[in-house]
């Protein structure tokens, strides 16, 4: 049964995005905005404020006056510093949230391209699902640096900050005996902050586990079902989730402490100035309107900072976010090679392979000295047992593996040495397991020449024999596939792949057993196809039935990661050795 990973402590890693890298990056480049925020923020505070002071000239000033123009007056300056409020709540979320979200765009983005630019073996140890989780989940938790969150932060501390001087001004032994317990509530805060930190970088991790197993599981929904597996996969789905609700409640729990103990020193302190009010009423020397005044002002100096609590908590999961963002974006592209400065001018496809080995894990080698010559516009054909090291050959050959030692040249010219670009714009390649994308089949054989007239798309259609049978479709090339083709038959979805290379038009081109998956009748159309795909380019080919690579130029026999022989057809069977024995039994079969 597959399962998930179970350590959570493995690679454990340091934050790496502090507070003022991201301030540095994300904050500053858009400062005009957050500016325009922060005086938003603030006309919103002071308009809040408002309202207590006008509750104690309501209460000291109009009343006992009598005053009904007065009132009126109050009403007025009241609605309009409500309506400020709203205003100004609205410019917020228009301004920043929107803009905020536009960040998250921009970063998905940015994290897609750099996925995509890292080389093949950075695929072939991480789950595609996971990456998606990484792409689409990690960046989330900007909106909070760019959005409203850090300008409430801000805004939070001056309305606090404000609140407090006029605190002070009214009864500076009241706000003492409320500074103590917010102080503590202070101190019980930032400890929690740091250990929700790792927490939310932990569940970063779990989340794309979980991601990653889900999309495989959907993926394989018919192997499953076929072996009848659903138990054993919603058990190993249930583990993930569960990890992931684990984590979920260690956060949960600090956010807990936060707001029980704020409930409980607020309600310390808001018992004490009732008291400590009272008796100050009761000596005259504290009006009604300055007892209300002070609540609700304290009100307003308390409010920001419960809410300050909660912006931290985003503030954190933000930054856990962009640290696992920083882990992806700090990886070594392909295209980093600094050694890579070739520039392929006059492009013939010539290959050859000089003393090449290579290994997959260190002291496991899968090739071993490996050399032969492949001139521009000949067939070379890689035949041998599974596991030979046929398929590390064709993967060296397309830059999707790097040699471990000897060389690789193209056209005399060091591979290492070459912009990927440069090399593989001359590179077509039709892969055992074919990938189809969703969609119609025309865009998949247009998917390398989205900009191919109809002319050489219809030309690409009949060398590969597609119009054989989407000539019964409805819709024709217009016909959905599903995903992965799934739709189709194995020998259809193989002949768009071929279709595919075909448009390309490549001097080079890579068949993995390219025909392994048809049927004899497809086979044949296929083998005519060929000849047309491989005229005039340098061709490697994987080959499974041996008796469609009779006309290569040169059939490398590989066993053991080893060119055990070579030669063409005719020698080869002449030799009368291991793939004379091939041949022959398969023509038995």
């Amino acid at each position: 049964m597959r399962s998930y990973k179970t350590s959570e402590n493995k690679n454990k890693t340091k934050p790496k995005v502090t507070m003022a890298q991201a301030f540095k990056t994300i904050i500053w480049p858009r400062r005009k905005l957050v500016f325009i925020g922060l005086i938003l923020i603030v006309i919103k505070s002071l308009s809040g404020l408002i309202l207590p002071w006008q509750s104690k000239v309501l209460l000291d000033e109009v009343v006992p006056s009598g005053d009904t123009s007065k009132l009126w007056i109050l009403i007025a300056i009241v609605i309009g510093a409500i309506t400020v409020q709203a205003v100004t709540s609205f410019l917020l979320t228009k301004i920043l949230s929107v803009q905020a979200q536009y960040l998250i765009s921009e970063l998905r983005a940015q994290v897609q391209k750099k996925v995509l630019s890292l080389p093949i073996s950075f695929f072939d140890n991480t789950k595609s699902g996971a990456l998606v989780s990484r792409i689409m989940t990690d960046v989330e938790g900007v909106r909070n640096l760019i959005g409203t969150g850090l300008v409430q932060l801000v805004g939070g501390t001056f309305t606090a900050v404000i609140s407090l001087i006029i605190l002070i001004k009214l009864n500076p032994w009241m706000t003492l005996f409320v500074f103590i317990p917010l102080s503590i509530f202070g101190v019980i805060a930032l400890k929690a902050f740091k250990y929700i930190r790792p927490i939310f970088r932990s569940r970063g991790k779990i989340n794309a586990e979980v991601t990653g197993r889900l999309t495989e599981t959907l993926a394989g929904v018919r192997v499953i079902k076929a072996f009848n597996a659903e138990e054993q996969e919603n058990s190993a789905f249930e583990k993930g989730v569960e990890r992931l609700y684990k984590n979920v409640k260690k956060s949960l729990t600090a956010t807990a402490l936060m707001t029980s103990s704020s409930t409980f020193l607020i309600g310390v302190a808001t018992t004490g100035i009732m008291g400590i009010g009272g008796y100050y009423m009761i000596q005259n020397e504290m009006t009604t309107g300055d007892f209300l005044f002070f609540t609700l002002v304290l009100g307003f100096m308390i409010a920001p900072i419960i809410q300050m609590s909660n912006i931290g908590s985003q503030l954190t999961e933000a930054l856990a976010g962009l640290d696992r963002t920083e882990e992806l974006m700090n990886m070594a592209a392909e295209e980093d090679d600094k050694n890579r400065t070739i520039e392929l001018q006059e492009f013939k496809g010539e290959i050859e392979f000089s003393n090449v080995s290579f290994e997959y894990e260190d002291n496991k080698p899968v090739l071993h000295n490996i050399d032969f010559k492949a001139p521009s516009g000949s067939v070379i054909a890689l035949v041998g047992s599974s596991g030979s090291g046929k398929s590390t050959i064709a993967g060296l050959s397309a830059t999707f593996l790097n040699p471990k030692s000897g060389k690789i040249t193209i056209d005399g010219r060091d591979l290492s040495k070459v912009k990927l670009n440069s090399f593989r714009q001359h590179l077509g390649v039709v892969l055992q397991d074919e990938f189809l994308f969703e969609g119609t089949i025309k865009e998949n054989i247009m998917f390398p020449r989205p900009n191919a007239t109809e002319a050489q798309l219809q030309a690409a259609v009949k060398a590969a024999y597609v119009n054989e049978f989407t000539d019964r479709f409805e819709n024709g090339l217009e016909t959905l596939i599903g995903e992965r083709g799934v739709k189709l038959s194995g020998g259809q979805r193989q002949r768009i792949a071929i279709a595919r290379a075909i448009l390309a038009d490549p001097k080079i081109i890579i068949l993995d057993e390219a025909t392994s998956n048809l049927d004899t009748e497809s086979e044949a159309l296929i083998q005519k196809s060929l000849a047309q795909l491989t005229k005039n380019r340098t061709t490697i080919v994987i080959a499974h039935r041996l008796s469609t690579i009779r006309k290569a130029d040169q059939i490398l026999v590989i066993e053991n990661g080893k060119i055990a022989e070579r030669g063409n057809h005719d020698e080869l069977i002449a030799s009368q050795g291991r793939y004379f024995d091939l041949y022959t039994y398969q023509a038995k079969i």
